[in-house]
């Protein structure tokens, strides 16, 4: 079976571990090189209430290896955890710490 990108992004993730759906496909990490995927990146799931709108945004993760399957409308994935990324601003933010240390 042969696949776009641009379809995958329109599938919705799920886990099998319990029936989770994880979201939509926010973006692909793929290493152009060896031309395969590394990974595929989905927003988090915001926690609900007014707190959520302040909270900065964080991905989640899931490497190809956790990917069990890729369907004709879903991608289920093989995960027990959360995988999450720090936000671009978390990471800035650590960057200048480490700098200013030096």
């Amino acid at each position: 079976m042969l696949i776009k990108v641009s379809e995958m992004r329109d599938m919705e993730v799920i886990s099998l571990h319990d029936g989770r759906r994880l979201g939509p496909i926010m973006d692909i990490e793929m290493d152009l090189d060896e031309g395969r995927i590394l990974a595929l990146i989905l927003p988090e799931e915001p926690a609900g209430g007014f707190s959520s709108l302040f909270r900065s945004a964080r991905e989640l993760w899931i490497p190809y290896e956790q990917i069990y399957r890729i369907g004709e409308d879903v991608i289920l994935v093989d995960i027990t955890g959360e995988i999450l990324a720090p936000a671009p601003e978390e990471t800035r933010e650590v960057n200048k710490e480490d700098e200013e240390d030096e």
